[in-house]
């Protein structure tokens, strides 16, 4: 039995704005389900829509196999980890992790036994009395998770919850949410735009655009086989190129002739290939480009290569450490079984 379901939901507000439109997604109990794609994809309304602050326009929501579609937010299994933590201010650590226990009538030692594990599973045992403006970003947040795991929720929803947090932070806590849930079993829907979060902790990947989903897929699969020109160009860095098919195995584009593993789909409008794929040649041979350099950012492990293309949008490659940049030229070559093709156009 799934654990949370939307069947074909859309969401059309008053003023005409279609936020959503037909999602199907079925989430197993346990799963860390992300919900990725840029502002105004439609990822936040079906957070809310799970959560029962909103009510779809059209479909339902199953949890448990039961209709919870117009259940109030109160009614069902589910907690929210909000982005702005949402924490009462007047409250210390202990009872704001205590407040929903006590809503519920939870009994006195019961709310007490599951704040102390709380507060030592989020490691904030020497914070207990202080209030929330004398914590850390940091710290609110897992203050915020503790408050939601003190429901006992089976579904736990996070609304881009490190998205107030330095970048070395983020990462800690990232780490700490996955342990988390890990640990605790819940299933976690989680909205981020951030493609590094995404990948780093989910299960799977549900990416987003204009109010649909565009691929579901686990990390690997949306990375490595992106479906859509959207997909490859909103995960990580993609190079696509306009194509004409030669045969099953060739194809012409702008950055020259290319012999490929896998034929074109019939519905494919860009070749694909990672910037990371190029292997760095001396001699002309098959799938071997030369190239001239326009721009060039030293980022460390690599360099970042900009090429010149004619008729061809920007084309980037991976430079292993330090190189030099503008004006130069540089030859790879792209190995057949890296050429990917893909649907759809871009923005």
């Amino acid at each position: 039995m799934t654990a949370l379901r939307s069947i074909d939901v859309s969401k059309v507000f008053e003023d005409g704005f279609t936020a959503l439109a037909d999602i199907n997604l079925s989430i197993e109990p346990g799963e860390f389900v992300t919900l990725l794609g840029p502002s105004g994809c439609g990822k936040t309304t079906l957070l809310k829509i799970f959560a029962g602050f909103y009510a779809p326009t059209t479909g339902r929501i199953e949890q448990n196999g039961a209709d919870v579609t117009n259940a109030p937010p109160e009614k069902r299994d589910t907690a929210m980890c909000f982005q702005s933590y949402a924490l009462f201010p007047h409250l210390t650590v202990a009872e704001n992790i205590e407040f929903g226990p006590r809503q519920n009538k939870i009994d006195r030692a019961g709310r007490l036994a599951r704040v102390n594990d709380l507060l030592r599973q989020v490691d904030l045992e020497s914070h207990r009395q202080k209030l929330p403006n004398k914590l850390s970003g940091g710290q609110q947040q897992r203050v915020a998770l503790a408050r939601a795991l003190a429901m006992r929720p089976s579904v736990v929803l996070f609304d881009e919850p490190l998205s107030n947090l330095d970048a070395k932070l983020r990462e800690q806590v990232r780490r700490e949410i996955r342990g988390l849930q890990r640990e605790f079993g819940f299933t976690a829907i989680y909205v981020t735009h951030d493609q590094s979060e995404a990948l780093a902790m989910s299960d799977r990947v549900v990416v987003m655009s204009g109010g649909r989903v565009e691929q579901i897929g686990n990390p690997e699969e949306v990375y490595q086989r992106p479906e859509t020109a959207f997909v490859a160009d909103f995960i990580g860095s993609a190079n696509l190129l306009p194509f004409t098919r030669v045969d099953d195995h060739v194809v012409d584009t702008p950055l020259g002739r290319f012999g490929v593993a896998t034929p074109p789909n019939a519905d494919a409008t860009f070749l694909c290939w990672r910037p990371e794929d190029a292997e760095f040649v001396s001699t002309e041979g098959e799938n071997v480009v030369t190239s001239d350099i326009s721009e060039s950012a030293y980022q460390g492990s690599y360099t970042d290569l900009h090429l010149s293309v004619a008729g061809a949008s920007d084309q980037r490659l991976h430079w292993p450490g330090g190189a030099s940049g503008i004006g130069k030229s540089v030859r790879f070559r792209l190995p057949p079984d890296r050429i990917l093709f893909v649907r759809g156009e871009l923005d």
